[in-house]
């Protein structure tokens, strides 16, 4: 399931999930457009788990969540906490996070 954030609410998609992964992104954020059709990719792959798009600047209290200072930033949550976070702008490396995440 892939839905991208209209308000800031991401501390209720977080609490009312098993496990979440996120993208933090912002319209400037080059990296993060080349990104978003490959999170996209990888919800389609995950049925059940929902996979969000958060606008860093847009939402400030879903971005405290993960203490998010670069984009993009991806953060997997589990049972309403953060469980890892990285920073990439790599396929590879974002498949193998959901991937370690997904099989914990």
């Amino acid at each position: 399931m892939f839905e991208e954030l209209k308000e800031d609410k991401l501390a209720e998609v977080v609490s009312t999930n098993d496990t979440v992964f996120v993208q933090f992104s912002a319209g400037w954020c080059g990296n993060c457009r080349i990104m978003k059709p490959k999170f996209k990719r990888f919800a389609g792959e995950h049925d059940g788990t929902p996979f969000v798009m958060v606008d860093a600047e847009k939402f400030p209290e879903s971005r405290k969540l993960a203490n998010v200072n670069n984009l993009p930033t991806f953060a997997a949550f589990r049972n309403g906490a953060l469980v890892n976070q990285i920073q990439t702008n790599k396929a590879e490396s974002l498949q193998s996070f959901i991937h370690e995440i997904t099989n914990n």
